[in-house]
């Protein structure tokens, strides 16, 4: 992305947020294998509600697209959470002795339900660029994370991760992070002031709620009552 960029902007604002991430014990188990089955298992539930809501958020936005180019992107973007990263999930879980009626019967965290709750208030209520600024956080964090793991030195990393690893290292997750950066880039090309702030700060949640979402895995972080 250019220098100049929108992204690269608010990407650069919340440098030390996605800076956390990346040396947030629960990724760095991942790059290494060190990290629990257990911290895994509770990641993978979690994540599979998330990814539930995504896909809704997914679909919003190939509704509100206002071009077909845009439309196929997030119905891309819908298809391969449905039917890769879903069934990436409930293969892991099979492979980890979870049973599916587990997996079905789980219920969201405070973060999970805060994190798809915002990003599903921006989808109906906010406009094609307000989404891909939400959505994009995820997206982008993912394969900068995974990007990062993949270029060191594993040694008998947990087969799991590597996995999870090369997944969302992969240059079609990049290419679709990638494009989305580069829509908001488009979309938000000469906005005013005020729309570009609310896109900051649309960004700025879901960072946030990135760096929640390991910190409440690493914890297995439930409901307190």
């Amino acid at each position: 992305m250019a220098d100049h960029s929108l992204t690269a902007a608010i990407r650069t604002k919340c440098a030390a947020i996605w800076r956390r991430e990346s040396e947030h014990a629960f990724v760095r188990g991942l790059g290494d294998g060190t990290l629990p089955a257990d911290r895994f298992s509770f990641y993978l539930e979690q994540d599979y509600l998330f990814l539930i809501e995504y896909s809704r958020v997914f679909a919003l936005a190939s509704a509100k697209a206002r071009d077909l180019a845009t439309m196929n992107l997030f119905a891309d973007l819908l298809s391969g959470t449905l039917k890769v990263e879903m069934q990436l999930h409930r293969d892991y879980c099979q492979r980890l002795g979870i049973a599916g009626s587990v997996l079905e019967s789980a219920r969201p965290t405070p973060v999970t339900h805060g994190y798809t709750s915002h990003l599903l208030s921006v989808a109906f209520g906010g406009t094609i660029t307000e989404i891909v600024a939400a959505v994009l956080p995820c997206q982008l964090g993912y394969a900068e994370i995974a990007a990062e793991l993949a270029m060191q030195e594993h040694g008998n990393a947990n087969p799991f991760y590597a996995e999870w690893i090369a997944m969302y290292s992969s240059d079609e997750f990049v290419k679709g992070a990638e494009r989305l950066a580069h829509l908001l880039d488009e979309l938000s090309f000469g906005l005013p002031t005020r729309d570009i702030d609310q896109l900051e700060t649309i960004f700025l949640t879901s960072s946030r709620y990135e760096y929640l979402f390991w910190e409440m895995s690493w914890n297995r972080a439930g409901w307190p009552v």
